[in-house]
């Protein structure tokens, strides 16, 4: 079978990885796999993606000798509990701001945008990352203006620093969702970003890793609130694209394995309607990418 999405989950007590079936409804964990065809496969996701091409032809090889025997049975995703995919890791999460230039009328209050000559990058912290229906913790103590904003993300699969803009799409290793969840005070306040995007439980990742050589030439991201569809975008509207982004972060920055590019977020933030459309308590969020998935979180 062809591989296609990675993910990582927790299975009667065990967190393990493996690759989703084509047909998107089942698992072959990686652990079942190794112990099947005694393919040495490791432990993490992220270790495996730093083995690169090597990692994705072991695997096949254990996926075509399964197809041959059926020594190791898929498992249903729905009986499992979904992680984000690069779990337990504490690389860099590196995010973009107006990358889409309805985004920016919305969020500035004009009319047309003023577009920007360069990118503008911040960071989250590790420690907000949690996972698929995991819970979005409103901290009401700290901000009264909670917001969302559906992103792309971007997966590197290996080293680099001062990578050629032609060069910048081999050190892509996949695409995963990821939910850029902002206090808008705070981030008013403080002036910069990073306060307001990284209290606990502000960075929802998941639910999949979708390979590089699996993707769509862009990407439709739609983010629904209790139904409600508040966003719907697509990736053709970059400002930047990935290459560019990659490029210019890149410069004289040593950019890891495992690191995560978070891509910007399209019209339709809470802050950008009249009047705003913050979240509460109880409410869903579901960011849906063409080709990846759903990523649902409710807010606690």
């Amino acid at each position: 079978m062809e591989i296609k999405k990675l993910i990582t989950f927790e299975d009667a007590g065990f967190e393990q990885w493996g690759v989703i079936s084509e047909d998107g409804k089942s698992v072959y964990g990686a652990i079942a796999l190794e112990e099947a065809f005694f393919t040495p496969l490791p432990e993490k996701l992220v270790e495996f993606i730093a083995q690169g091409s090597e990692g994705l032809l072991a695997l096949a090889d254990s996926l075509e000798q399964n197809e041959k025997t059926g020594a190791v049975a898929a498992r249903p995703l729905d009986t499992l509990h979904i992680l984000t995919p690069l779990r337990g890791m504490s690389r860099n999460i590196f995010c973009v701001g107006k990358n889409y230039g309805d985004h920016i009328v919305e969020f500035d209050k004009v009319t047309t945008p003023d577009l920007p000559q360069y990118p503008i990058f911040f960071t989250k912290a590790a420690t907000s990352v949690i996972g698929p229906n995991d819970m979005i913790d409103s901290h009401p103590d700290v901000t009264a203006q909670l917001d969302y904003e559906g992103e792309l993300a971007v997966i590197l699969g290996k080293a680099g620093a001062d990578i050629p803009e032609s060069e910048a799409m081999d050190y892509v290793y996949g695409y995963t969702i990821l939910n850029d969840v902002t206090a808008r005070d705070l981030q008013r306040n403080h002036v910069q970003w990073f306060h307001g995007k990284s209290l606990d439980t502000f960075c929802p990742i998941g639910p999949a890793i979708l390979l590089r050589d699996a993707a769509p030439p862009s990407f439709d991201v739609v983010t629904k609130v209790n139904g409600e569809v508040r966003q719907d975008g697509s990736t053709g509207e970059f400002i930047f694209s990935i290459p560019r982004l990659i490029a210019e972060l890149s410069k004289g920055t040593t950019l890891l394995c495992g690191d995560i590019i978070a891509t910007g977020t399209p019209a339709g933030v809470g802050v950008g309607f009249n009047p705003p459309k913050f979240l509460k308590k109880g409410d869903v969020v579901e960011i849906t990418i063409s080709h990846i998935g759903t990523l649902t979180n409710t807010v606690k």
